[in-house]
């Protein structure tokens, strides 16, 4: 799988260059991809590129699903989606081990979803019903199953980075085969918390992988009036490796996390890998994105993630308007249980907030990868 990178360039080295224009520009970025060119991708059998196609299409389709139930007034609070980035997290989480947890953000259904989430208690969780993920104790982004190795977001970016590390840290120390994975936006960059997070990681050489969703955008900033080195340079200056890939290519995504997982398990170190992609809609349903170019828009939609994996599959034959319809009748009968399910009741407000004795232990979720079965 061609990505555009810096892999064979040691840590301490600096990362490819990407100026401003080919950051923005698929076209200008992306190489041929080997699926693209005919070549069978390494390391994923038929079965995988069928499962990284029906993970995005159930990623999507929850999230309409939710925007439709958020018009109709049955979502408390504001909706938040990730229409266009849905390859980059479902390809990273994909190349996880059962026992790697995964830090997401508010756009990372996907990875909930690979790791064992299931679609009716996310829909539950959006509709703030106790068989929901948080047993209706979270806002509708803020949800996370640690049971499945799924850890909770927080509003305050990019504070799962150190959460990830600290994680890491433990496996280290505790000689596990484990590594953890956390994925931000470019605006955490920006933040002291990130670098703190990079610093740490790379002196200690823990075993975490950073995945840059780098759509362009902080909410309505766009990444030229960010930062004028682009971030995933900064790697080589905190001296760990630091990589590029076309973020809605879910099998370049996977390949390259699966690289990054492999090296930190070997004592490597950590990762950065930055996922060019688009958020196609506004920074949530408040946002009307306006300020968004629509030539840069349409240049994108051109790149769907889902359109890109579902032409692959139709050259191999698969019957990708079956799989949709079964991802469609899922949601359907997900969306059916959990409007059924009755609201909580509020003397149970506090029940379940605090931690009382010990805390549950982190559990292990799907790994559903030919490579680990």
């Amino acid at each position: 799988m061609r990505v555009a990178s810096n892999q064979a360039a040691p840590p301490n080295q600096p990362a490819e260059s990407l100026s401003k224009d080919r950051r923005r520009s698929p076209a200008a970025r992306s190489e041929p991809l080997a699926a693209e060119r005919g070549a069978e991708p390494p390391y994923l059998d038929r079965d995988d590129r069928v499962a990284l196609f029906r993970f995005m299409v159930l990623h999507r389709a929850i999230e309409e699903r939710g925007v439709s139930l958020y018009k109709q007034g049955k979502v408390p609070g504001s909706f938040y989606d990730g229409r266009g980035q849905e390859a980059t997290c479902v390809g990273a989480a994909f190349a996880l081990g059962p026992a790697d947890p995964v830090c997401p953000l508010i756009r990372d259904l996907g990875a909930h979803l690979v790791k064992g989430t299931s679609p009716r208690a996310v829909l539950a969780h959006y509709l703030g019903r106790p068989g929901g993920v948080s047993a209706a104790r979270e806002g509708n982004v803020h949800f996370g199953d640690a049971t499945l190795g799924v850890l909770g977001m927080v509003s305050m970016l990019p504070d799962m980075m150190p959460v990830a590390v600290g994680m890491a840290m433990a496996f280290k120390l505790r000689r596990e085969a484990r590594c953890s994975l956390a994925l931000f936006g470019d605006g955490a960059t920006s933040v002291g918390d990130w670098h703190e997070a990079m610093n740490f990681a790379a002196v200690q050489r823990v075993p975490a992988i950073f995945v840059l969703e780098h759509n362009g955008y902080a909410y309505s900033t766009p990444s030229s009036r960010q930062f004028v080195v682009d971030p995933v340079e900064r790697a080589a200056a905190y001296g760990m490796l630091g990589v590029s890939v076309d973020g809605n290519d879910v099998e370049a995504v996977f390949d390259v996390v699966r690289q990054a997982r492999e090296r930190a398990l070997a004592g490597g170190g950590p990762t950065l890998i930055a996922a060019h992609t688009m958020r196609m809609h506004g920074h949530g349903l408040h946002d009307d994105a306006s300020y968004v170019p629509a030539e840069q828009l349409a240049e994108w939609a051109a790149r769907d993630p889902i359109a890109l994996q579902r032409a692959r599959l139709v050259a191999l034959g698969v019957d990708v308007e079956t799989i949709s319809a079964s991802v469609t009748a899922e949601v359907d009968q997900a969306t059916t249980e959990a409007l059924a399910m009755p609201l909580p009741d509020p003397a149970t407000a506090t029940t379940g907030v605090f931690c009382d004795g010990e805390a549950i232990p982190m559990g292990l979720g799907l790994a559903p990868w030919s490579g680990f079965r």
